[in-house]
């Protein structure tokens, strides 16, 4: 039974909506890594406009990241002042990735620009994940041992304005965070993606912050800019449809807490180079979509008031009445989703702890 989405005016099969949004966040939580640029192009593939697909995959992580944030916030594992110095950038970085989103969409050419984006950034770390993983399969195998410097310094950490970050134990230039996020947030924008695939790297290997508070501290950015890119693509575009983020939500929150417990009890050096692969298979179904395959002229599906449901229709008219309150509703929605599914998960934790210590 498929369901009409009232903003992105087509249709889409529920199941299949929830089914690959949970595979999405099962690979999330495996590795460690964020959704958004595999569930982005999955959404295109089951005919969402990539448009809507990068704005509803924006509010879709923003759940995501604050489940996540809520647990790390639990834990104290988070370093607000570095992450606020990144956040800083990433405003920046986002409304020029909008401006630039604007522009080629004003241009008739954002649908291509995505796909090449998307097609370019699978490629790129689908290689290097691949050359990663068989690259630690291989050392396995012959026993290597490979010891690496443990201060590598870059032209970025001779920045001037340096600041002391007493969580993470730092002294770094501002301008370090900052750029990071600029990048990321500008990337976020246009993909509609968390951008922890170069924010959880920069944050290890050139702010050089303590493992432990990473992928907390990642999460809690993200949750920042998945806000600014939630609002802006609402109100600039009216673009973010809340029956197809429910169905994301839900389907990547529970695939995030089995990919966690699976990593806690499997090797995924092996997977991470399925991974890869995986990456590779979409850039490439990617890249033949966009220039190989026989473009089919979509029909424009017009649906009149009186054919949609109670929740289509309230949802079509807020969404025209009121942008801008209905950008900050799609935001609210998000992250308490978001902080209902971190408390429940907390508490179904304790209560099998209980269950357990019961003679």
């Amino acid at each position: 039974m498929d369901v009409f989405l009232p903003i992105a005016q087509v249709f889409v099969n529920p199941i299949e909506i929830l089914l690959l949004s949970a595979i999405v966040g099962v690979l999330s939580g495996l590795f460690g890594v964020g959704g958004g640029f595999l569930m982005t192009p999955f959404l295109i593939f089951l005919g969402v406009p990539p448009a809507y697909a990068v704005a509803n995959e924006a509010n879709n992580i923003l759940a995501t990241s604050v489940s996540g944030s809520t647990t790390h916030y639990l834990k104290n594992t988070l370093d607000y002042k570095m992450g606020f110095m990144i956040v800083i950038g990433g405003t920046v970085g986002t409304t020029l990735g909008i401006l630039t989103f604007t522009y080629f969409k004003d241009l008739g050419t954002i649908d291509t620009v995505i796909s090449l984006a998307y097609m370019y950034i699978l490629a790129i770390i689908g290689t290097l994940m691949l050359v990663e993983s068989l690259g630690e399969i291989d050392r396995a195998k012959r026993n290597l041992v490979i010891k690496k410097k443990l201060h590598v310094h870059y032209w970025i950490h001779g920045l001037p304005l340096r600041m002391r970050f007493p969580k993470s134990k730092l002294y770094e230039s501002i301008f370090t965070p900052i750029l990071i996020g600029l990048l990321v947030g500008f990337i976020a924008a246009i993909m509609g993606i968390g951008g922890a695939f170069i924010l959880v790297p920069a944050m290890i290997y050139i702010i050089k912050m303590p493992t432990k508070l990473v992928p907390g501290t990642s999460l809690f950015v993200t949750i920042f800019i998945s806000v600014i890119v939630t609002f802006l693509h609402s109100f600039n575009f009216g673009s973010i449809d809340l029956m197809l983020v429910f169905m994301l939500v839900i389907g990547s929150i529970i695939g995030v807490q089995i990919g966690q417990k699976l990593g806690e009890k499997i090797d995924s050096s092996g997977l991470r180079a399925l991974l890869a692969i995986l990456l590779l298979i979409v850039g490439i179904a990617i890249a033949y979509d966009t220039f190989f395959a026989e473009q089919i002229q979509k029909e424009t599906i017009n649906m009149s008031s009186t054919d949609l449901n109670f929740f289509s229709k309230f949802i079509l008219e807020f969404s025209n009445d009121m942008p801008f309150f209905y950008g900050l509703f799609s935001i609210m929605f998000a992250i308490l989703l978001g902080i209902g599914a971190a408390f429940i998960r907390r508490f179904v934790s304790n209560f099998m702890k209980k269950m357990l210590m019961k003679p």
